[in-house]
């Protein structure tokens, strides 16, 4: 809810159990009610077996599916859902790539910063979700270098792993939201 009070466009909820941010479909589904139809809901996940899948659409249906993209290739989603699949930094890219994607760092959730320049380069031919080590304090610099369609965050805004922080939140969608209003300025 302190991302939809910050104004945030999209809310995720983590479905892989090494993370400290995993949480059951059944949690999911309870905390999507109260999303508002004007904020998308994103299952996040990261090379999810199909029975995993299976169990978070049994219980919940996300607007957005969002997982590595050579594990979109091999895994059967509803249809009607959007998918957003992962591109990482030091990976091998998609080809082509897909029109929608999210570009992270080599290991997600670690706070470690997607490679910005490789980014700008994507951010030219697909609408790209920029990921990785953003910070309230880095987003606006994160922006203007890379000019991303949209930014993604979540170890960036806690103060301690998988504790979600109030206040960087506001920070943080304040800080895009501003440096995404000074690049249409320019």
């Amino acid at each position: 809810m302190a991302a939809i009070d910050a104004g945030a466009d999209a809310v995720g909820f983590v479905f892989h159990e090494a993370s400290v941010r995993h949480i059951s479909p059944t949690q999911a589904s309870r905390l999507a009610r109260r999303v508002p139809d004007s904020v998308l809901t994103v299952a996040v996940t990261r090379h999810p077996s199909q029975a995993l899948i299976d169990s978070i659409f049994a219980e919940w249906m996300p607007d957005v599916f969002q997982t590595d993209a050579d594990d979109m290739a091999t895994r059967s989603l509803p249809s009607g859902v959007q998918r957003l699949p992962v591109l990482r930094t030091g990976n091998a890219l998609a080809v082509p790539l897909p029109v929608w994607c999210l570009y992270e760092s080599a290991d997600s959730g670690q706070g470690k910063t997607a490679d910005w320049s490789e980014a700008a380069t994507l951010a030219k031919q697909t609408r790209l979700v920029l990921a990785g080590g953003l910070r309230p304090e880095t987003v606006s610099q994160a922006i203007q270098l890379t000019q991303p369609w949209g930014v993604d965050v979540s170890s960036g805004v806690e103060s301690a792993p998988g504790v979600k922080d109030v206040v960087l939140i506001r920070q943080f969608v304040t800080a895009a939201r501003n440096a995404a209003v000074s690049l249409r300025d320019v």
